[in-house]
């Protein structure tokens, strides 16, 4: 390590960044825009920069400043935010923004201990933003810089570690350019993302490589030491496509009025859906009737739990589709079954036995328990639909071809 501390490598790194950063739709303003900093570091957070660029982009057309954001109902945020999934971290932006209005008058605040404590907001958020967009000598350590300082250092040791990150983090300050600290660390990460990659980096274009130590000891590939993952476990979910059409019964419904409806003869399909607890994995959003389990098994509790809400369901096709969905923690094999439905069945007393048409919508509402919903086909665009749920859909038209 003793080579590289008494090299001063920063200009080589800063030379090489002037020449070949790159070029990004957050990056384009000159100074930074502290909320636009910090909508592209959120975003970029579990979702790789390409992905996250036409989202970005279509972010800043809805909410292109925080008082539009923090105005905004949260229903319309978390679907401008559907496809980059961890839907908490919209949430929280959203909450954090409104907390920015009503305590820091609309302006991110400049002290660490100030924007630390919005939501949503860690040690490298804070850095990335008080860095690029304020100019403050603050640091902001991700993936990309930990391995490239491993790699400088020839740091053998586990960098996830929280001594060895501590560590890391206190290097990074002695070397960050005292004059130009957000480029230094976006320096560092668009190293690491384009050369100093993951396995085999790319040595022979790296302006550090002549202070690498690693690249000297010929460890550039073993480091960093790669830590054994834990196994994440497989669960099997069975699911509904469940869909209720015009010539369907509807039995004993009654209108707001308290009289007769029937299904008109031009009704258009409905699909069921139920919405998901407002806290845990994917909060708040709509999916298919589903449960744990599969086969047979999974079939039959998912139907008694359609009967218990008086949907009748008559036969099961499939299943149709087999979808795999990978969260951080767990991964979801869903088996993707077509429900047809025999008929509803509302009571006719109380609340819950209300059963109206909406005429232009030509939309069917039947009251079901709270969570649970008919969506006409033309307006499931509308509902934000859990990542594994709007896979479903985009292949319904290939579902119901079978």
């Amino acid at each position: 390590m003793k080579n590289c501390l008494d090299s001063d490598w920063t200009p080589l790194l800063m030379k090489w960044f002037d020449a070949h950063k790159r070029d990004l739709p957050w990056r384009t303003e000159s100074p930074r825009d502290p909320y636009k900093v910090w909508v592209s570091e959120i975003m970029l957070q579990q979702t790789r920069v390409e992905a996250v660029k036409a989202y970005y982009t279509n972010w800043m057309e809805h909410f292109p400043d925080i008082p539009t954001l923090a105005s905004a109902e949260e229903e319309d945020v978390v679907r401008q935010w559907q496809g980059l999934g961890y839907y908490s971290r919209a949430r929280n932006l959203h909450t954090a923004v409104r907390e920015v209005m009503a305590t820091y008058g609309g302006r991110v605040p400049e002290a660490r201990e100030e924007i630390r404590k919005l939501k949503g907001i860690g040690d490298y958020t804070a850095g990335a933003i008080l860095s690029m967009a304020y100019g403050k000598r603050e640091t902001a350590v991700d993936g990309n810089v930990l391995r490239v300082f491993a790699r400088i250092y020839n740091i053998e040791e586990n960098i996830l570690s929280a001594k060895v990150k501590k560590e890391i983090t206190a290097l990074v300050r002695v070397r960050q350019d005292a004059a130009r600290p957000g480029d230094f660390n976006e320096a560092l990460m668009d190293l690491g993302a384009t050369v100093c990659i993951p396995g085999q980096p790319r040595c022979e274009v790296c302006p550090l490589s002549s202070v690498c130590e690693a690249k000297a000891a010929g460890k550039e590939a073993e480091i960093p030491l790669r830590v054994t993952k834990k196994e994440v476990p497989v669960e099997p979910v069975t699911v509904f496509v469940v869909k209720l059409r015009q010539e369907e019964p509807v039995q004993r419904c009654c209108d707001k009025r308290g009289g007769k409806a029937d299904v008109p003869a031009d009704a258009a399909a409905l699909y069921l859906l139920h919405r998901r607890p407002s806290k845990g994995l994917l909060a708040g959003m709509w999916e298919f009737p589903n449960c744990t389990g599969e086969g047979r098994q999974g079939k039959e509790a998912l139907t008694a739990e359609l009967a218990a809400l008086g949907v009748g369901v008559k036969k099961v096709s499939g299943p149709v589709k087999q979808i795999r969905h990978v969260f951080s923690h767990k991964i979801w094999n869903m088996y993707i079954y077509e429900a047809e439905v025999a008929g509803i069945h509302v009571k006719e007393n109380g609340p819950e036995a209300e059963c109206a048409l909406t005429k232009s919508k030509a939309e069917l509402k039947t009251v079901l328990p709270s969570g649970w919903r008919w969506v006409p086909g033309t307006e499931l665009a509308d509902y934000n639909l859990a990542g594994p749920h709007n896979r479903i859909l985009r292949e319904e038209d290939e579902l119901t071809t079978k």
